[in-house]
């Protein structure tokens, strides 16, 4: 370094010999020529706690002083590290690589600089040096004593153990005690140490760097890590915090994640004074862009916020260096701000090339030497720590879960449907994906603009991105959401690490059971078990009978072993609710039981598993429907107490608020995959699932046919049975779905009234004097209301107003405005413009609006105010809580305090719709209704060689993923609106029968059928998810049945 004199330390403490190369250049480069003068003494604080002085010349610039820190440490991948130092203003920020050091530390001799990690790539394998993980152990174990990374006491306890594993060696209680005592982890450690040493006695036999790798496998899932919190404001003065990761801009109320804006979506980050804007892109379907404004405490925190997104955004999304913008000859406008350094892709394929030697380097805390792989790094991502490390990867119960999911970029409007051809073989296909995103453009507004394109090295070869965190409040909504509300990751699996939210991967599953690693491929095993089976339409038919009867009997579970188990613990619901739900669903659950025990013997017989001689006796379903559904006439009084036994329920939880979090908190958790009161509808739609069945073997088989007469008899009997309840099930489900839009909306009380019926939902703009800005319009059939999605924890939408639908106009108004796809609503009091995300959106609001309003005039005048007042709680005194007293800043909702507090569902169907810019009808709803299906499926990704079996259940437009059929809960669930369904094309190499395609953007799945007929059946009720037909054909189709 010539002029750069270094005092003994880091260097000769940890024994590395000098290093020729210096992190931050590229290979074979040489440092850049280091400004003579005067030199000053900096003090550096190191992440094991030393301090080193370094000598540098006054006028060097900032990258010279980090330059000779990696040089004195030897570390080769030094560009995720950084020096951070409080200003003369006593805010912390980070040197300036590019401006002369003497500029920013004006005072080097009472100024302690810190050396820390900058940068945290999402996944810890991503860094090939034992040097640089353990550096970031160092890191993990700082915030950890600071209190940066919050996590809960198991995860802590497990984290805290691999420190000491690394730091004196395996399990001795009296060794790990004092060790203990000594030295502390992290506040309150005297609670966590008898866990501590319980998980330490498991590691034993890990190295240091074992444990390293398994310290940060750990802490990379907690939605703290490598957080940094900036205290800020939204518009409406909440106090907030914001941060920057490398998959973009998080938002956070206190230590909760409440919403996040991705690189692919972000279009400019700009600050003026103390406000730090985000421009997002526009939806490809509408012409208006979204800017967000968040106040800072100043002016100085605003730019040091908006430097460190300028940074973060250049190393992990660009492939090299941004160049310097020419310096302009009058006058300059805007920051000349820019990153400076390598880019992480930069830094990968840096180490993967250059060959160096393994040398020893020293742990100060610990008693055991590592050795430092420096060589090139084998085909495998962890090669450098041993196997069983891998297989240690996971943690306990109730240890850090691997977050919900990633969110893919933001959903535009529904991308069209392509025609769907019907053969059973798909010919090989597809078209490769466009190139990579769009940078956001970085900007000082307040002086200028600068402007960074991005080629985005994500889009491409770079390794593929875990999510950093929940997706609870994303304004992406997430392709694939894990069904999980803290649950532990199973042991010896291997977790997924490919989930970026703005790269095209290969796997946005999180859950380790769907990775493509985690399963075995089946493609022969499933060619030879295919050629086994029957062949026959009929048997398929009775195969499916049987696949929705066991997602049936999980469904009726839900009510008859885990809803009941949770009341039985706590004394919140009346006897006689109690009395009136389980004693109804249990015989039922007991009959079907019976019923899918009869159905899978007789398909044993027809695939030939028995000792039966002869199989023509048993190649048949009717007799055996017929029987059941005889039976279940007797079950009738059961079925009709069901409608009952919902007004109940919801009745219950209007005047119980401990019956109201009981069922709430139930909702929560992983078994109750759909809203709580569907689970009380289940077997007025299962009738349906009956009838359909019956009628599609009524018409396989000739009236010859020997199972003919009993299919047609059963048919009859079932036909009879769902008229009977026709009229109950579209009222229920009415009902059913205005108190589960009633849990997604705040600052309403009288929502659920008698004669309201619901119509549609959905994402629409309205042209406001800001512009065009998203609302979610809720259509009934006498008002029309629009909310807005605001940052709560709650993911509740805010309603805004209302329009009566008595006396309003609608008109196209697209000349108008200028606007496409714009309409004009005129009430009697107000008038709105909105615009939809295209012309099928547009003429299906139409359609609605307009037969709403018919409906209006026919009633007998105006409904009264929507948003008025609450009427008075009418629960009982001793269930008053402090929410009740909350103050009229929420609309005046009686519960609206509570509601916004509470935990909510974030992948609902209004927030599916908000994401992908799409509404859906009741109408939607009832064919949805009729369309469900379950069954074993193959999967396979765009970029994956393999196929994976899992059982799917189809149901509320979502497919919901599980291991096996045994599964009590799913492992991930895919919302399917907007979604293409077609067949694969001759360039995707899909050389299989039965294989359908669902394509959104960038995410692209293939699932292969076992049979023509399953094919057919799984294109047709997707079909039905991915493209709502129109009402006329919608109702035309129901006519024609009963139901």
């Amino acid at each position: 370094m010539g002029e750069i004199e270094q005092k003994p330390s880091p260097g000769s403490r940890l024994g590395a010999p000098e290093n020729s190369g210096v992190s931050t250049l590229e290979h074979g480069q040489k440092l850049p020529p280091t400004p003579s003068g005067k030199l000053m003494s900096i003090k550096i604080q190191m992440l094991d706690d030393t301090q080193e002085a370094f000598e540098v010349p006054q006028r060097a610039p900032g990258k010279v002083l980090l330059d000779a820190v990696c040089n004195h440490l030897n570390l080769v991948e030094g560009d995720y590290f950084g020096l951070e130092f409080p200003d003369h203003k006593k805010i912390t920020v980070w040197l300036d690589l590019l401006k002369p050091i003497v500029k920013q530390i004006r005072r080097p001799k009472h100024v302690v600089v810190k050396f820390v990690v900058k940068f945290f790539p999402p996944d810890h394998t991503q860094l090939q040096e034992e040097l640089t993980r353990y550096l970031f152990a160092l890191q993990v174990k700082q915030d950890l004593a600071q209190g940066r990374l919050t996590c809960n006491d198991t995860s802590a306890a497990l984290l805290i153990s691999h420190i000491v594993q690394s730091e004196i060696g395996d399990f001795d209680e009296a060794s790990d005690r004092e060790h203990l005592a000594k030295n502390k982890y992290i506040p309150q450690q005297d609670a966590l140490e008898d866990k501590i040493v319980e998980f330490h006695h498991n590691h034993i036999g890990q190295t240091p760097a074992e444990s390293d790798f398994q310290l940060l496998e750990i802490a990379r899932r907690l939605e703290m890590y490598g957080i940094r919190l900036h205290p800020a404001k939204d518009r409406e003065g909440t106090k907030i915090n914001l941060a920057v990761a490398n998959t973009g801009i998080l938002v956070f109320q206190g230590f909760t994640k409440i919403n996040a804006f991705n690189w692919a979506k972000v279009r400019k980050l700009s600050f003026k004074r103390k406000r730090f804007l985000i421009k997002l892109r526009p939806d490809a379907n509408s012409s208006y862009q979204d800017t967000l404004e968040f106040l800072m405490a100043s002016r100085d925190f605003c730019k040091s916020f908006w430097k460190i997104c300028v940074e973060h955004h250049a190393f992990f999304r660009l492939f090299e260096e941004p160049k310097p913008k020419p310096k302009p000859v009058l006058f300059s406008r805007g920051s000349s701000f820019r990153f400076s350094g390598r880019t992480q892709k930069q830094v990968l394929d840096y180490v993967k090339e250059g060959g160096h030697k393994k040398v020893q380097f020293e742990r100060k805390h610990s008693k055991i030497q590592s050795i430092r792989s420096l060589a090139t790094p084998p085909t495998e991502p962890n090669s450098e720590v041993p196997k069983q490390a891998q297989q240690r990867a996971s943690p306990p119960p109730g240890a850090a879960p691997e977050p919900a999911g990633g969110p893919p970029g933001a959903a535009p409007a529904a991308p069209e449907e392509r025609p769907s051809p019907a053969p059973p073989r798909s010919p090989a296909g597809g078209g490769k994906a466009a190139g990579a995103p769009r940078a956001p453009a970085e900007e000082e507004e307040e002086d200028g603009a600068a402007a960074t394109e991005d080629r985005s090295p994500q889009s491409k070869a770079q390794p593929p991105q875990p999510s950093t965190g929940s997706l609870t409040g994303s304004p992406h909504l997430s392709e694939l959401s894990i069904n999980s509300q803290g649950g532990a990751v199973p042991a010896s699996v291997i977790l997924s690490p490919n989930l970026s939210p703005d790269t095209k991967q290969s796997s946005p599953l999180v859950s380790p059971l769907l990775n493509d690693q985690a399963c075995p491929r089946t493609d022969d095993e499933e060619e030879g078990r295919r050629k086994r089976f029957p062949t026959d339409k009929a048997y398929f038919i009775a195969k499916e009978v049987s696949t929705t009867e066991r997602t049936y009997l999980k469904d009726l579970e839900v009510i008859t072993s885990w809803f009941q188990s949770t009341v039985s613990k706590e004394d919140a619901m009346p006897e006689a609710l109690k009395s009136l739900i389980f004693p109804n669903f249990e015989p039922l659950h007991k009959f079907h039981t019976s019923f899918l025990k009869e159905t899978e013997q007789r398909l044993a017989l027809w695939e030939g598993r028995s000792n039966a001689h002869i199989r023509g006796d048993y190649q048949r379903i009717g007799d055996v429907l017929l029987k059941n559904i005889q039976g279940m006439k007797q079950l009738a009084a059961h079925l009709w107490k069901h409608s009952e036994a919902l007004e109940a329920l919801e009745t219950g939880i209007r005047s119980s608020r401990r019956l109201e979090n009981l069922c709430r908190d139930f909702e929560l958790q992983k078994v109750c995959y759909l809203p709580l009161n569907t689970f009380l509808l289940r077997p007025l739609h299962r009738l349906m699932h009956y009838k359909q069945v019956l009628e599609r073997l009524c018409k396989h088989h000739p009236p010859s046919h020997p199972d003919f007469r009993d299919c047609r008899a059963a048919l009859a009997e079932i036909t009879e049975m769902v008229a009977q309840l026709h009229g109950t099930m579209i009222k229920m489900e009415n009902f059913q779905k205005l108190h589960e839009l009633k849990k997604d909306l705040i600052g309403i009380d009288n929502l659920v009234i008698p004669g309201r019926e619901f119509i549609r939902l959905g994402s629409l703009s309205k042209l406001s004097g800001k512009g065009l800005q998203q609302r979610m319009f809720f259509l009934f059939n006498d008002v029309l209301l629009y909310t807005s999605r605001g940052l709560t924890a709650s993911n509740q939408f805010k309603v805004h107003g209302q329009l009566p639908l008595y006396g309003m106009t609608i008109e196209e108004s697209e000349d108008e405005w200028g606007v496409p796809h714009c309409l004009t609503l005129r009430g009697q009091r107000q008038s709105i413009i909105v615009a939809a995300s295209s012309r099928s959106e547009m003429e299906k609001w139409v359609e609605d609006i307009q037969m709403a309003i018919d409906l209006a005039e026919k009633s007998s005048g105006p409904t009264p105010e929507f948003l008025a007042s609450s009427p008075p709680d009418n629960k009982s005194p001793d269930e008053a809580t402090v929410a009740d007293q909350e103050s009229e800043d929420d609309l005046s909702a009686s519960r609206t305090s509570l509601e916004r507090q509470a935990p909510h569902r974030g992948n609902t169907m209004v927030h599916v719709c908000w994401h992908r810019n799409t509404s859906v009808s009741m109408v939607d709803f009832s064919v949805a209704v009729e369309n469900q299906l379950s069954g074993n499926l193959l999967r396979k990704f765009k970029n994956s060689n393999g196929w994976q079996k899992l059982w799917v259940v189809f149901t509320n437009f979502c497919l919901f993923f599980y291991k096996s059929h045994q599964d009590s809960h799913p492992l991930a669930s895919l919302p399917l609106l907007g979604y293409s369904l077609t067949i694969p094309s001759e360039s995707e190499d899909i050389h299989k029968d039965f294989v359908f395609k669902l394509h959104f953007k960038s995410h692209v799945y293939y699932f292969r059928a076992e049979s023509e007929y399953t094919f057919e059946r799984w294109m047709e009720v997707i079909r039905s998810a991915t493209s709502s037909a129109s009402r006329a054909h919608i109702l035309s189709h129901k006519e024609s049945h009963v139901y």
